[in-house]
């Protein structure tokens, strides 16, 4: 008891503290634009094809790891000067994601798709560079041994985020509108203006924070002279930014790293194919606003933020590849259990019982995975290599999952689930390929 006491202590460094403001920051725009928004879309009449392909927007996560070399090398010019590299990348970010929210504020969709489309891929940009230089920034500012703490703070503000962009944009939405029956442009408009000015939590936090330390040129990049032509110094730019970090990463690892970037690229392939379809799947079943927003945002925030504070505890103790094995068979069970919703129809209990075993090993799952991903991370390329991490998490996932609106008017929301939660065995049997390799190098 007292060892699992002293492990708790560790939520009281100010730096993991910290984490819970930023990690707001990135949660808040990344719901805005696949969860609450397809049930603005879903009210406002488009149909589950188009709102299913809408959701490839969210690719832009998947191909960060393009622009991540940039972040991780090249100074914002006027900021860079004054904040350091990763903060000043951050408030940059984090203000485009604030114009583009702002736009999605003013956008209908009942009436110009193509403007929401717009100020959605702006608000991704802007989201998925602010989740290159955080993810920098938090492990640059932390040990090895703290960054489970680090990633379960991180979840926590990041879910809390994602409550207030699903239960209070819907509240908000609800509470403003003047149509109680009906889509009413007006109420969401105001609902995102709020949402947008909500990301000054970030931009604050990453103005009053310490930039981490600065590294030192590293043995094995290539170094510059003072002779060197601006052609060559361009050329060694481009290898120390886009090619050294991926070499570092295949040399740790060898033959295992492409195991490892395999299991990466679908540990979360469950939770993400299943979740486009899960607000438009609560409106078509017959759920209110009032108890999408209790149930499913309000309750089930509070038990990710539960299950993210015991895998970070969990993950110190047991080790992070061991936490992610058992995040992913509780991961692929619970959508078993949205199949079984889909049978009995709007009733609550059976809501919360489903959302609460979902969300609890989704935090679980979560926490243990940014802290693996994190310890797979050479601090001198931190940037780089965890946006190629991130990336590799979101591609094939995000690809399904816009098929997923397809699916779900071919053969039904039963047979959805239970497709999602059979899309997790591979992952399993992966992760217990990479603990037997584990045991055996110990």
């Amino acid at each position: 008891m007292e060892n699992f006491t002293q492990s708790l202590r560790i939520y009281t460094k100010i730096r993991v503290i910290r984490m819970l403001f930023l990690g707001f920051s990135a949660g808040l725009p990344l719901l805005l634009l696949l969860g609450t928004l397809s049930f603005r879309l879903r009210e406002a009449g488009l149909d589950l094809a188009l709102i299913g392909f809408f959701s490839w927007i969210g690719l832009t996560y998947a191909f960060k790891w393009a622009w991540a070399p940039l972040v991780d090398q090249l100074p914002v010019p006027l900021l860079t000067k004054a904040l350091g590299r990763r903060r000043s990348w951050l408030v940059c970010s984090q203000s485009l994601v604030i114009i583009g929210l702002s736009g999605l504020a003013f956008s209908d969709p009942s009436i110009s798709i193509t403007a929401v489309i717009s100020f959605s891929l702006l608000t991704a940009i802007g989201s998925a560079t602010q989740d290159i230089a955080l993810d920098a920034f938090r492990i640059e500012s932390a040990e090895t041994e703290d960054q489970g703490a680090m990633a379960a703070t991180y979840q926590i503000g990041y879910r809390v985020a994602m409550l207030v962009a699903s239960a209070g944009t819907l509240f908000l939405a609800d509470l403003f509108s003047s149509n109680s029956s009906g889509y009413d442009d007006a109420a969401w408009c105001v609902s995102y203006l709020i949402m947008a000015g909500l990301m000054l939590i970030g931009v604050i936090t990453a103005l009053l924070s310490p930039e981490p330390r600065v590294l030192s040129t590293s043995e094995g990049e290539i170094k510059s002279t003072n002779r060197e032509s601006p052609l060559l110094r361009l050329k060694r730019w481009l290898v120390n930014a886009g090619i050294m970090p991926f070499v570092d990463f295949v040399k740790r690892y060898k033959r295992q790293a492409i195991l490892i970037l395999i299991m990466i690229s679908i540990y979360r392939i469950s939770d993400v194919v299943m979740g486009v379809m899960a607000n438009p799947f609560y409106v078509d079943i017959g759920f209110s606003k009032q108890e999408i927003a209790t149930v499913t945002k309000l309750f089930g925030v509070i038990m990710t933020l539960l299950g993210a504070v015991i895998g970070g505890v969990f993950v110190k103790h047991f080790g992070a590849l061991r936490m992610l094995i058992i995040g992913a068979v509780l991961t692929s069970s619970t959508n078993l259990l949205f199949a079984w919703l889909s049978n009995i129809g709007a009733n609550i209990p059976a809501l919360v019982l489903t959302i609460s075993a979902d969300n609890l090993s989704a935090g679980l799952a979560t926490a243990a995975f940014v802290s693996y991903l994190s310890g797979l991370t050479n601090i001198k390329y931190s940037a780089t290599q965890y946006a190629l991490f991130s990336s590799v998490m979101l591609l094939i996932p995000k690809f399904l999952a816009g098929w997923s609106g397809v699916f779900v008017e071919e053969l039904g929301y039963e047979n959805f689930f239970l497709f999602s939660a059979a899309l997790g065995v591979p992952v399993i049997l992966l992760l217990l390929m990479l603990y037997r390799d584990a045991m055996k190098t110990t």
